[in-house]
């Protein structure tokens, strides 16, 4: 049977020996807000997410050759780790893997099966280098598992230095998705602007709410070539473009926020994660987030050091990751268990006082 469109959400991620992550079992709802101090591991669960999307693009083995090798991903190496295993739930079914490193510094996979509540497990194969559950897939359940999970999007927006890759000319027909460091952000914008008029102009007043001073984008293919793109962008009641340059990191980080999560339904993935997207950004800026964030329809997973990003959520929408002794522990938050606190405190102000955790330990 097929699911319902919250099947197609991660609802729980088991998760064993992935670099801070010795073993993890979470709940996974339709936003996830991840809060903890420098280097207890929110960046490293985001990271997964990367690994999967690479393994089943069939480059696993580039994935993670680029990281390091497997020592660099198993929790504290081979030595103290044999193996990474991963169970993604989305309801009643599921993709289950576990990753055996080898001497020649690859990963082989022991175990790859899909899972439903009904079936069980499904073996896929073992003893193999690139995932094989394309190869093996029914109709229905396994291959919109696979769809859903291929187009989860990792984004990152921190790089808005001069020679960051969103301020150089691109293709302009690279429009299919907004890449995960926005670097076609004028070309998808492009597409936008003619194909999805409605979800255009809602970016365009976002922004504006966010930067008075911004009047619009200019979006033509470039003079000298028509086959490339550069964003650009005109100040409010003046015709002459300026370029991406012009404009402050925060405002630019803000733009590639507001594209992500107001691009039509259709183009956004079902899970939508984002390191860090406070960087930069003002508190009413957070706050024009954070309702962009609570509105979109997909599950959206973020990590965060702003106080005032959490403030705008619930508690139940709270993960605490904390790490004890090299490991990071992961716990969504009990609200019946602030409830006495909630009444005097906001949860930012709860986080500081480290009533929630997810506070540097001594």
């Amino acid at each position: 049977m097929m699911g319902n469109s919250t099947d197609k959400q991660l609802s729980r991620i088991v998760l064993k020996g992935f670099k801070s992550i010795a073993e993890c079992d979470l709940e996974l709802s339709k936003l996830n807000v991840l809060i903890g101090a420098n280097g207890a591991g929110k960046s490293n669960f985001i990271s997964f997410f990367r690994m999967v999307q690479q393994l089943l693009s069939g480059n696993l083995q580039l994935f993670v050759s680029r990281q390091g090798g497997p020592d660099t991903l198993l929790h504290f190496g081979r030595k103290t780790t044999e193996q990474l295993e991963f169970q993604l739930y989305f309801g009643n079914n599921g993709y289950f893997a576990t990753l055996e490193p080898t001497q020649d510094n690859r990963f082989m996979f022991a175990r790859e099966y899909w899972w439903s509540v009904n079936g069980g497990e499904r073996a896929i194969e073992t003893g193999h280098f690139e995932t094989l559950a394309l190869k093996v897939i029914e109709a229905g359940i396994d291959s919109y598992l696979v769809s859903t999970m291929r187009k989860w999007r990792v984004y990152h927006f921190h790089d808005t230095s001069d020679t960051a890759y969103v301020k150089q000319p691109h293709g302009i027909n690279d429009n299919e998705y907004l890449r995960p460091d926005a670097r076609n952000l004028a070309a998808f914008l492009y597409l936008l602007h003619d194909s999805y008029p409605a979800s255009y102009q809602k970016i365009v007043k976002t922004i504006r709410l966010v930067a008075p001073f911004f009047g619009d984008f200019s979006l033509r293919p470039s003079p000298q070539n028509k086959e490339f793109i550069e964003l650009e962008w005109f100040e409010r009641g003046q015709d002459i473009p300026f370029k991406a340059h012009m404009l402050s990191d925060g405002t630019l980080r803000f733009m590639c926020l507001a594209t992500v999560f107001l691009q039509p339904l259709e183009l956004q993935p079902e899970t939508i994660l984002v390191d860090e997207p406070e960087l930069g950004l003002h508190p009413y800026a957070i706050t024009v987030l954070a309702s962009l964030i609570r509105t979109t329809g997909k599950q959206v997973i973020v990590s965060t050091q702003s106080v005032e990003l959490l403030n705008e959520f619930d508690a139940t929408d709270t993960i605490v990751v904390d790490r004890l002794e090299g490991r990071s522990l992961l716990r969504r938050m009990d609200r019946q268990k602030l409830e006495g606190w909630l009444e005097d405190y906001s949860l930012g102000e709860l986080w500081k006082k480290n009533v929630l955790g997810g506070r540097p330990s001594r």
